[in-house]
């Protein structure tokens, strides 16, 4: 009975770290070279800088088999994609005034920010 309560106890302090006391690693600055791994609920980085009122292009590649993974949406661009397995996908994002804009799956269980700056 030890055991299980201190599991129990352990299992909530797991879920209450990734869901609320989870940080973010700094973000990252865009460019061609750098891809957005779909990978193990998250993307890798999770937060991407890009300069503003300049159009870009995003590279996700998505490395995970659930379901939740193979749709990416952006809604302050209405954008929606569908992921390919291990294969590199490309979205066009068009010139964007400063801000923070969100990425998400369909669920949001894989959460990222475009940092325009």
């Amino acid at each position: 009975m030890l055991f299980i309560n201190s599991f129990c106890f352990a299992l909530i302090g797991f879920i209450i770290w990734w869901f609320w006391l989870y940080k973010p690693k700094e973000a990252i600055t865009n460019d061609e070279a750098t891809a957005i791994i779909v990978k193990d609920g998250v993307y890798t980085p999770s937060r991407i800088k890009v300069a503003a009122d300049t159009p870009t292009t995003l590279t996700f590649l998505r490395q995970d088999k659930s379901g939740c993974s193979a749709s990416l949406l952006i809604p302050d661009f209405e954008i929606s994609q569908e992921l390919t397995l291990d294969k590199p996908t490309h979205i066009d994002i068009p010139a964007i005034p400063k801000g923070e804009y969100e990425f998400h799956c369909q669920m949001q269980m894989y959460k990222g920010v475009l940092i325009v700056e």
